[in-house]
């Protein structure tokens, strides 16, 4: 399949105006007019995801977080950027990142509907499209009233992770949750101002946290992993309904950091 027309497809879910104005998205390396007889998707274009798309015989490789994020004056094989990149395009491997657009335009729905959240409203208004607001995260009434501890188990259950930090009292009652999957440090005013008894995220440093809490709003931190892996399934599903003869790859689910 033409690499141009698979690019169509992935706008046509994330278009890129609905990226925020400091992120980097799109086709960041590699030819879009190759043909792409095979796709990995990964959430970061790690050493190890750059070497699995090679080995499986990728001709693209998808992530959500773009590799390329700042400016780069050189691109050499002593840079951990410049050496990933280097072996994209020694090994005719087109690179494409969705980030916000996703956050905006899958990521969000996807988190809300995992929780079963109801009556949901956008978190973070970051655009206005055919009248309907979009933007970061979801604010709606939980499945049904639970405390504090029991949404937190909830979570891992939702999410299948196997842990998660808390911030509030466990036996807290619970009615309506804000999530921001990712870094959610700066959706806690946000999620204040629109009434969550608790805020699913993740990044969550101890005075963000401790602060939270004592504001009324109870956190239940997941990791940015821990959330946002979930792009890799819906890509797939996505890219297998939409790209036909296009065989789709994954990266299997590997958190990036252990706990002793």
């Amino acid at each position: 399949m033409d690499g141009r027309a698979i690019i169509r497809i992935l706008e046509e879910q994330s278009p890129l105006s609905f990226a925020c104005g400091w992120d980097n998205v799109g086709l960041l390396a590699g030819n879009a007019d190759k043909d792409v007889k095979k796709i990995y998707i990964a959430l970061d274009a790690t050493d190890e995801a750059v070497d699995e798309a090679v080995l499986a015989g990728a001709d693209m490789l998808l992530t959500h977080h773009p590799l390329i994020f700042k400016g780069m004056k050189r691109i050499v094989a002593e840079d951990f950027i410049g050496r990933r990149l280097i072996k994209l395009i020694l090994n005719d491997i087109a690179y494409y990142a969705m980030h916000t657009n996703f956050d905006v335009k899958g990521m969000a729905d996807l988190a809300s509907g995992m929780l079963g959240l109801k009556e949901c409203a956008v978190l973070d208004v970051t655009a206005v499209s055919d009248g309907r607001e979009e933007g970061i995260g979801r604010v709606g009434m939980l499945p049904e009233p639970m405390d504090l501890r029991s949404c937190a188990e909830f979570v891992k259950a939702a999410f299948l992770t196997e842990h998660v930090k808390v911030f509030g009292e466990p036996d807290r009652k619970l009615l309506r949750a804000a999530v921001s999957p990712g870094s959610g440090k700066s959706e806690i005013k946000n999620a204040i101002a629109a009434g969550a008894d608790v805020l699913i995220t993740g990044d969550i440093d101890h005075h963000e946290g401790i602060d939270a809490a004592a504001q009324g709003l109870c956190i239940i931190d997941a990791g940015h992993y821990g959330l946002e892996h979930i792009f890799i399934t819906y890509m797939k599903e996505y890219l297998e309904q939409n790209c036909a003869g296009v065989e789709i790859a994954v990266q299997q689910k590997a958190f990036p950091y252990w706990i002793v």
